[in-house]
């Protein structure tokens, strides 16, 4: 799940630095080295210096990871129509549908610039 917060947010938000990452993810720098080496090495992420300050780089998803993410996510979300449909009546459905419009409202005070980049 550790892995896909970080694919998604970077998908999401575009490159930033490690510490930014961990910031917006809510931990230590340090808990997210090894996970970044293994998407580094997986061909999820690409690593450059970033051009405002050299000693510090940036992080971007690359598009082979975005590619990836982005099929695996109509995968999940294609299975999960498949359950609403074949275990929800009409009645639950709308009422699934105005839950999650309330999740989305609750997210965007959490973190308006996700919201802003979902709306776009």
């Amino acid at each position: 799940m550790a892995k896909l917060s970080v694919i998604g947010r970077l998908y999401r938000t575009g490159p930033m630095t490690p510490t930014e990452l961990a910031q917006r993810e809510g931990v230590m720098p340090q808990s997210l080295t090894r996970l970044l080496a293994e998407l580094e090495a997986d061909g999820w992420l690409a690593r450059k210096a970033d051009a405002a300050d050299g000693r510090r780089s940036l992080l971007r998803l690359t598009r082979s990871g975005a590619r990836r993410l982005v099929t695996a996510v109509q995968a999940g979300e294609a299975s999960l129509a498949e359950i609403i449909d074949a275990r929800l009546n009409p009645q639950q459905r709308a009422l699934l549908l105005e839950a999650c419009a309330l999740l989305d409202d609750i997210a965007g005070v959490l973190d308006p610039a996700a919201a802003a980049a979902r709306r776009e």
